[in-house]
């Protein structure tokens, strides 16, 4: 009996322990996937607010070229803001590693 009673305080500190790593082990990739989201979510504000920068002001040359009746400007202008358009701001994510670099650099230069 006392055999027993000692095995099984055992294999309950083992258990106990187990469940302790597995919480710590919780805890660290919780906080892992917080530090990505929030990676993400700057990333994603940072690229489309420059998109839609980017649209604004090859729209307002859109208009120039309208208001000038400048043809080759106004096809070209269209052409820019088509491109742009088919472009993915989600392509660079793949790289996670870049997109982190890339925040972290005050230099940087987003382009689309």
């Amino acid at each position: 009996m006392v055999s027993a009673y000692t095995e099984y305080k055992i294999i309950a500190e083992q258990e106990q322990t187990k469940r302790r790593e597995i919480e710590a082990w919780e805890n660290e990739t919780i906080t892992k996937i917080n530090a990505q989201r929030e990676l993400l979510m700057a990333y994603l504000d940072r690229s489309f607010d420059e998109r839609a920068e980017n649209f604004r002001a090859l729209f307002a040359v859109v208009d120039n070229a309208i208001a000038s009746g400048n043809n080759d400007q106004l096809a070209l202008t269209l052409n820019s803001i088509t491109e742009i358009a088919k472009s993915s701001p989600f392509k660079d994510l793949a790289n996670l590693a870049s997109v982190r670099a890339a925040l972290d650099d005050p230099d940087h230069e987003w382009t689309f």
